[in-house]
């Protein structure tokens, strides 16, 4: 295979979390791309973290969607328009523009959000248009909009870089914003800067912690308050800053009514924290999805604020509240108006005269006169079929939203579904009546937007593959078949963008924070040139952050306090005694789609699992690696048990990454409830009250394949090997042929090696072909037993004589579960360097092996393993 670049790299961005790193893609002449950190981006300077470095692994057709569909048959782009534009005019016509509704997404390029923006909020007349960054960052939003009067993040990244104290709350930075957390532990290094994690679970991040507050979940507010109350009897109020303020004498009521006992916290951990913020002058606060996946997730904002805001700490080098977003447009879409309350360059959609301004700039026949639906509510009207024509665009919402079982009813049951999409098969795609087969990363051109207000460009590396086209190109197509092409004639997304840019002059003009206008004329080659760039561009603007100066985007122009009153904690349901904490693993992102098609990926955690306290765990008869089973009213789920102490007694742990594509019964979002806050209207999804039991298999098993593996057994969770795939799998009772139900897995017809040990029993087959395996096979009463990496490695090669041993023979290694997954460095090789030297650091494992030397992810548990100095187990 030609692995030579064939032709100089392509300047573009990463596709996954909000940090918005820059990537050097160079096409290889085997039409693949060669991935690099760009060192002239100011997000990353070079670094990517193992999910960006394995960009270039995870392209290809395997599962791509490549050409229309209608109700499962191909179909021709003209048909499949042609349908969607009658399906939808007819229900505007019959049932009014609120009858139809889009359900977008924060991996949207701004140039698509601002088409779907436009066409259903000033062309089909509604505001249903709500995206899936709802579900991370809508209570940010409102936030910011109560106490800044717009959605405006006011800080910086170097100001983690600049601050003495960095307290991170609801942020697990290590493995959801690992750039930022390696900007962060450099700082600390070089400077001393002292950090506090504020998490009910000890996460990885705790590792460059001064500080770890394990708070009761959902005290958030209960801490800031007694901050907020500790900042005034210190006498810490900046009396010079509190002019540009409202609402101080009410918030400072309420923080000082705030009882002491609720957090859970030791008197000394939380006077050491009051100590260390009200002392550092240069504190920043950075929040993410602990805050604000929350019923309270609007005042938890508000309370972070209200400290920065009465001791002046904002908008100044090294100070400030930061919002880290989960997406990589999610603020793009914010600038473009993408939340179902929101018009576009931070306009008003309850403001007449916003809305007057918008729909005189785009020429609309009318404008959306409220907001329109909600996440959670735009399902509950498909539910109720009060929407008769639904397009999803680049998301899974039948994965990822609260009550996903219900959420996948209602988009069955709606009368017309469109979904756009870059793959042929997930939970929502299954549902659709129209695919639409969407470009994606490095086919893609256009913009986004990080966490500090950069925008920066993602450009095409590759063709689109089959008849894949461009979001912004199927809705402007869509809205010219519905009558309104000249308003929908771009030929390029710099059009697009220039338009955008031009209708943010207009904004700016009306009084908004947002105002590119300088790019309104921007031509073709310009943007293709284009240099990542910060807004604001005013010079008024000290250093590129907001409100330091006092300025805010009230109508007083002054900034609001918000007094927050602590809501009461939800009572135990005796059915349902855990409360769920949900989250993220270090080497996936979200559904998987793209990270789950990169092996390396998948070596360092390869199946759904359940994070659980030892007297939970003991309580429960729940015994490591066994199964689980989780439940309540909405939904259930079956997860590997893993013991550990990282999780707080009753709150176990789950990822949110499995989906019904990659295991049998892993999709969290399913026990999930619909509660929101009922200001942001964000999910609380961070946490569900569940009940747990122990799932009784007869028997377990793994099972690799050089072919995809079908679906088997009561329990299974699929992953990718580099040379196939691996299963972990469970039946409550046994198959009675284990022949028959290995062919069947494998979809193999020949006649494999076996082992059985009918004393221990257990069965154990291969199958080969030329002497090299294709498959195998390991089943036992409990949980299996062996080197998954050896097998893993024996796969389609000829090294087979130990195979069904399940380990490698004396003279041979164990590499064990992968712990660096950029250098595919195992458990078990670095346990071996750590017992040759009783004194080994985290520099001299990095020098010997290279673990932790990349991206700098792994090194939480490098330490860990540092501190038990003990083999690890390969599991």
């Amino acid at each position: 295979m030609n692995m030579q670049p064939a032709t100089k790299p392509i300047r573009t961005t990463c596709p996954y979390c909000g940090v918005g790193c820059g990537v050097l893609a160079t096409p290889l002449a085997n039409g693949g791309l060669a991935i690099e950190g760009d060192p002239d981006h100011p997000a990353n300077k070079g670094r990517l973290c193992v999910k960006g470095a394995a960009l270039g692994e995870t392209l290809g057709l395997r599962g791509r969607l490549l050409d229309p569909y209608i109700h499962g048959k191909r179909s021709s782009w003209d048909q499949a328009l042609d349908l969607v534009a009658q399906r939808f005019s007819d229900a505007i016509a019959k049932h009014g523009p609120d009858s139809v509704a889009f359900y977008v997404s924060g991996q949207l390029l701004t140039e698509d959000y601002y088409v779907a923006n436009k066409l259903m909020k000033g062309f089909i007349g509604s505001a249903n248009i709500d995206t899936n960054s709802r579900l991370c960052m809508a209570s940010s939003v409102a936030g910011h909009k109560r106490a800044f009067g717009s959605d405006t993040v006011p800080g910086l990244y170097e100001d983690l870089e600049l601050a003495d104290t960095v307290v991170l709350v609801g942020s697990n930075l290590a493995w959801c914003h690992p750039i930022l957390y390696q900007r962060l532990a450099a700082g600390r290094e070089t400077r001393g800067t002292k950090v506090v994690v504020v998490d009910p679970r000890r996460t990885a991040t705790c590792d460059i912690a001064d500080l770890h507050l394990a708070l009761n979940a959902g005290t958030d507010t209960v801490l800031f308050n007694l901050l907020l109350a500790e900042i005034a009897r210190r006498g810490l109020i900046d009396h010079g800053f509190a002019p540009n303020l409202d609402g101080m004498e009410d918030a400072l009521a309420a923080a000082q009514a705030t009882p002491l006992s609720s957090t859970g916290l030791p008197d000394a951990d939380l006077t050491r924290f009051l100590d260390l913020w009200t002392a550092s002058e240069r504190v920043v606060t950075v929040y993410s999805q602990g805050i604000n996946q929350s019923e309270s997730g609007t005042d938890n904002v508000n309370a972070i604020l209200n400290c920065h805001l009465a001791t002046g700490r904002i908008g100044k080098p090294g100070m400030g509240p930061f919002s880290v977003t989960g997406q990589p447009n999610a603020m793009g879409g914010r600038e473009v108006g993408g939340l179902a309350n929101m018009l576009a360059c931070h306009l008003d959609i309850d403001n007449p005269d916003h809305r007057d301004a918008v729909r005189g700039f785009w020429q609309a026949p009318r404008i959306a006169e409220k907001p329109g639906l909600k996440a959670v509510d735009m399902f509950r009207a498909v539910e109720e079929g009060r929407i008769k024509a639904l397009w999803i665009m680049c998301t899974n919402p039948a994965l990822s939203m609260p009550e996903a079982d219900r959420v996948a009813r209602a988009i069955k049951g709606c009368d017309f579904t469109v979904v756009s999409d870059i793959v042929t098969q997930t939970d929502t795609t299954r549902l659709a009546d129209v695919l639409l087969p969407a470009t994606g990363w490095a086919e893609k051109d256009g913009t986004v937007t990080n966490s500090e207000r950069r925008v920066s460009r993602q450009r095409r590396a590759l063709a689109a593959p089959g008849q894949a086209r461009d979001d912004w190109r199927i809705m402007a197509d869509v809205a010219k078949r519905l009558g309104w092409a000249d308003a929908f004639d771009w030929t390029g997304p710099a059009q697009i963008f220039a338009e955008h840019a031009a209708l943010s002059g207009v904004a700016g003009g009306l009084g908004s924070d947002f105002d590119i206008s300088d790019y309104r004329e921007t031509t073709a080659p310009e943007y293709d040139r284009m240099e990542p760039f910060l807004w604001p561009q005013s010079p008024s603007r000290q250093g590129g952050r907001f409100f330091g100066d006092g300025l805010f985007q009230t109508p007083s122009g002054r900034g609001r306090m918000v007094p927050i009153f602590p809501a009461n904690r939800r009572p135990v349901d005796i059915a349902a005694p855990f409360t769920l904490n949900t989250g993220r693993v270090r080497d996936h992102w979200h559904s998987m789609t793209r990270t789950g098609r990169a092996a390396r990926l998948s070596r360092h955690i390869a199946e759904p699992f359940l994070e659980l306290h030892p007297r939970d765990a003991e309580r429960l008869g729940l015994a490591p690696a066994g199964l689980a089973q989780v439940e309540n009213e909405h939904g259930r789920a079956i997860l590997r048990v893993l013991i550990t102490d990282r999780a707080a007694p009753g709150h176990p742990f789950a990822p949110i990454h499995w989906t019904g594509e990659t295991s049998s019964a892993g999709r969290v979002s399913s026990l999930v409830p619909g509660l929101t806050d009922p200001i942001s209207g964000q999910p609380a999804l961070k946490s569900a009250a569940v009940n747990i039991s122990a799932f009784r298999a007869g028997c377990y098993g793994f099972a690799v394949s050089k072919s995809e593996i079908n679906a088997a057994g009561d329990y299974l969770a699929i992953a990718k090997l580099p040379k196939g795939h691996q299963a972990e799998l469970a039946w409550k009772e046994p198959p009675r042929d284990w022949i028959e139900e290995a062919a069947k897995l494998f979809g193999l017809d020949t006649t494999p090696m076996i082992m059985r040990d009918r004393h221990h029993g257990t069965v154990r087959l291969a199958f080969l072909q030329d002497g090299r395996l294709q498959a195998a096979l390991f089943v036992s009463p409990g949980p299996v037993a062996l080197s998954r990496s050896h097998i893993a490695e024996a796969l389609d090669s000829d090294q087979t004589a130990d195979i069904l041993a399940g380990r490698p023979g004396g003279d041979r290694q164990d590499e064990g579960a992968v712990v660096c997954a950029c250098l595919g460095i195992g458990a078990n090789r670095i346990a071996r360097f750590i017992a040759t030297r009783k004194t080994a650091t985290l520099n001299e494992i990095g020098a010997a092996l290279g673990a932790g030397t990349n991206c700098g992810s792994c090194r939480p548990e490098l330490k860990r393993m540092l501190a038990r100095t003990a083999g690890a187990v390969d599991r």
